[in-house]
């Protein structure tokens, strides 16, 4: 019969879509790992991953076998954990990293302290990838931008936060900050990737204020963008990021839009039935008492 620790081999394989990463979370050797996997696949029956040289990908037998397999776990970690504290065992969150820098890393950091036995998994993406992976049940739930399209029945995205999109130029490109505009200057526009969650923000923002641009660069992480343009290599619209001292960096001119100020939302986005609720509900709770205060 498989242990518990086989069956978490086998939820952290789904998550890295990769044996040698999940042992690596695991503290197994990958062939140690690859073994487990075997030996889980020999017990139940069936192939769980399509194999080929190079990948391995989960297939329809081993996505049912997520949800049943985190509820064993979950229901493994909650043994005793009324004699610890009500949050306990392990929860695997996606989160944009800009998300970190903003306003959800110092909820992070508050639930660990009130939270010690609760152990978080951090997985950096994308909003898109995120949602296919809370979908398939390999992660929890994701941190992301609120989604430009109708979301499917079964996952729900909760608003915990929102931030201003902002225009920013590198301040030595102009003497006064809040009045001299990037717009028409020889500087190219440093783009957030197109067909994201937050690149369809980009272009509302640019639509909404009338903005003609110098099509320059584009880019998958806002902080790669605040960096370049702090460079002097360009300027862009990103988001007003909650922990980052904005009115104090001497690299950096943020320039008021005299248009519609759009915003990225940042959520919570989570099956609407899935063994890790009462964490996500905490989650949720810290920022509604954060928003009362």
């Amino acid at each position: 019969m498989s242990s518990i620790r086989t069956l978490k081999n086998f939820l952290a394989i789904t998550r890295y879509k990769s044996v040698a990463a999940a042992a690596r979370e695991i503290g197994l050797t990958a062939a140690a790992a690859g073994q487990q996997l075997q030996q889980l696949e020999k017990e139940i029956g069936l192939e769980l991953f399509d194999r080929t040289k190079r990948s391995l990908s989960l297939n329809a037998h081993g996505r049912s076998l997520i949800e049943p397999i985190q509820e064993i776990v979950a229901r493994y970690e909650a043994l005793g954990s009324h004699l610890k504290s009500d949050l306990s065992g392990t929860i695997v969150l996606g989160a944009l990293v800009s998300t970190l820098m903003g306003a959800f890393g110092k909820t992070l950091n508050e639930l660990k302290q009130n939270f010690p036995s609760l152990e978080v998994k951090l997985i950096a993406g994308l909003s898109s990838d995120f949602l296919d992976q809370v979908l398939e049940g390999s992660i929890d739930a994701a941190i992301v931008t609120e989604s430009p399209y109708a979301l499917p029945q079964n996952v729900q995205w909760t608003e915990l936060y929102k931030e201003p999109m902002i225009l920013i130029t590198p301040a030595s490109k102009s003497k006064h900050k809040e009045s001299v505009s990037p717009i028409g200057s020889n500087l190219p526009f440093i783009r957030f990737e197109r067909n994201t969650w937050t690149g369809h923000l980009v272009d509302q923002t640019i639509k909404a204020n009338k903005l003609s641009i110098q099509e320059g660069m584009e880019l998958n992480s806002v902080e790669a963008i605040i960096e370049l343009v702090r460079q002097g290599l360009g300027y862009s619209i990103v988001p007003k990021l909650a922990n980052i001292t904005w009115s104090s960096d001497r690299q950096l001119s943020i320039h008021e839009l005299e248009g519609k100020t759009i915003f990225r939302k940042v959520g919570l986005l989570e099956r609407k039935k899935h063994t890790r609720q009462n964490v996500t509900q905490m989650i949720k709770q810290q920022f509604l008492i954060g928003a009362k205060k």
